[in-house]
Order: structure tokens, then sequence, then C-alpha cells
């Protein structure tokens, strides 16, 4: 091992190389290091540590951007940074130091970058029961075109499952819709540049066929933006999706808790409720690992348990 002779804050574009050319990440997982790497980068600007080498960087140094994780705050709900999110700067960090061991740089060992332990709560998955679903797919008003473009972005996010992200990078092109068209599959490429089938159910092909007949543009996308000015991007952005989802949980009296992610959770206890299994739920979803699906597991185990008690239960 030996001492570099450039500031941590100088390797970060070295570090971000790397996980292109070495380790192969998609531009997407390029940029969320890039991003949690940028709080670790203000912290030590901010505490006058711009210029510390990697080989200074100490156990003291790791406790105290901890402790400013902890008591910082999200800029949207103004509310702290959950414990999980808190895990995802770390796991950035801790992917830096790795590149510095591999770079034969002398450096505080990852190891020593311990998780924070999550609340039980928060692996906790929030959904919709099927009555909230149809309330919120329900709420926006067709009459006009931002309104069917709107009730075209609930049904495709319900009947795919799709992540915000890939349901902002969906394009016209993908979307073969003819009169005899009853349910669709498309093949998208998700996140870790996986490729992947989704279907669209009947009602999902029936409202984006009626959003597309509107469609006199020559834009590439599927969902556009009909705000902001004309020479603006009309893909519609998953901040944009977001917001629009958020407006019609209001509309529709759903959870507060209701957002694009929320929705993908619904798709998937929907699906194991009706007695899929987790195996298929897990290609639905994209997950890489069957452990990522696994979250949903608890809430099937209150439907194991009461058919246990109905069909196995001897009488008195």
């Amino acid at each position: 091992m030996k001492k570099s002779d450039k500031s941590i804050v100088g390797h970060t574009d070295d570090f971000l190389e790397y996980l292109d050319i070495e380790k192969g990440l998609s531009n997407k997982s390029q940029e969320t290091y890039q991003r949690f790497l940028k709080k670790f980068v203000s912290w030590l600007k901010v505490n006058n540590l711009k210029d510390l080498m990697p080989h200074e960087l100490s156990e003291d140094h790791i406790r105290k951007y901890r402790v400013f994780l902890s008591q910082s705050f999200n800029r949207y709900t103004k509310e702290p940074i959950k414990r999980s999110t808190q895990n995802y700067y770390l796991i950035a960090l801790r992917n830096l130091l790795n590149y510095f061991t591999d770079r034969d740089i002398l450096s505080l060992p990852s190891e020593k970058i311990k998780l924070t332990k999550s609340k039980s709560d928060e692996r906790m998955i929030k959904f919709l029961p099927v009555d909230q679903i149809k309330k919120l797919l329900d709420a926006p008003k067709t009459s006009n075109l931002p309104g069917l473009r709107d009730r075209a972005i609930l049904e495709t996010l319900f009947s795919t499952g799709l992540r915000v992200a890939e349901l902002a990078n969906l394009n016209i092109e993908q979307i073969k819709i003819t009169p005899e068209t009853k349910d669709l599959e498309i093949v998208i490429i998700g996140k870790g540049n996986r490729p992947r089938p989704v279907y669209f159910s009947e009602r999902a092909v029936k409202w984006v066929g009626k959003y597309l007949e509107t469609r006199k543009d020559k834009e590439k996308a599927l969902f556009i933006n009909y705000k902001g000015p004309k020479t603006a991007a009309k893909r519609l952005s998953s901040r944009s999706v977001e917001s629009l989802v958020k407006k019609y949980a209001i509309l529709s009296g759903a959870p507060t808790f209701t957002c694009p992610h929320s929705i993908r959770h619904s798709f998937a206890t929907d699906l194991l409720m009706k007695g899929v299994d987790i195996r298929t739920v897990q290609e639905f979803l994209g997950h890489k690992n069957i452990s990522t699906t696994q979250i949903y597991a608890h809430v099937t185990s209150k439907k194991l348990r009461d058919s246990h008690r109905k069909f196995h239960s001897l009488k008195e």
C-alpha cells in the first residue's frame, strides 16, 4: 500500500471512471454514486477537510459524518433522512474506500464503516388495497389531454409494476396497439441494464390507446409534458410522475405515502394475494435477487395463517 499524493476529493472523478470502466455500472448507477458522494465531499469542504488525504481519513471522521447524516433533512419532505437512506450514503463511501484498496492506496478499510440499523418499520412495505387503487385510477379527469395522459400513466404503473424511471423512459415505438389488441407484452431494459418483459392489462391497453389517439406530435417519449416553454424537453420526468401521483392520491383520498413506488408495491402484493408464486413476482419486478422480493413475504403471512386455521385446525 502507498500513500496517495491526491486528496479524497481529488479522487472522486477517478472513482466514477473506475465504476464505469472496471465495474461496468450503468450511467444511472454512476449518477447515483456521484450524488451520494457529493454529500460527503460537501461535508469535507464545510469542515475544512477538502485537502484530506485517503490515509488521513479516520474513524473519528466517519463518526462525525454519520452524526451529520443523522441530523440531515430531506429537502422535499422536510423530515429527517431515513436510516435506510443514510446507509446509501455510507455504502457509497464504502465503495470509495474499496476503490482505494483496489488501487493499493493506503486508506481506512471499508469494513470500518458500519451501516445504520434500520428501524423495523422502515422495511415494511406500504401498499394500497384494491379498492383504494380503483379510486386512485379513477381520479384523473379524462376530458382533457393531461388528464387522459395521467390516467394512462396510473393504469400503466399498476398494470406493469414499472419503476418510475422505467416508465418515464418508455417510448411510443415500444407500444404497438391495434384495434384487436387486448393485452400487451413489451421488453424493457430495466435497472442494472437487465432486460425483462412487462405486461399491459386490457385496462391499461385501453387507456394508453386512448391517450395515443390524441397524440399528433412527433415526440419520441410515450408520456410527455404539456406545460412549459415549447423549446423545453417534452419527456415527462420521474419527478413529474411522482408529483402527479401525489396529486391524485390527495384527490382520491389515498394514504399520504402514496407514490409510484407504493403502486409498484401494490402491484406485487396484489399478485401474491392472488396466489402468484414469489419467484414469478421477482421476474415481474425485475429484482436481481429473490431476497429483495422477500420483503413482501409478510403480506401473505396473514393469508397463510387464515388458510391454516380454516383448513387445518381440528375441531373439538
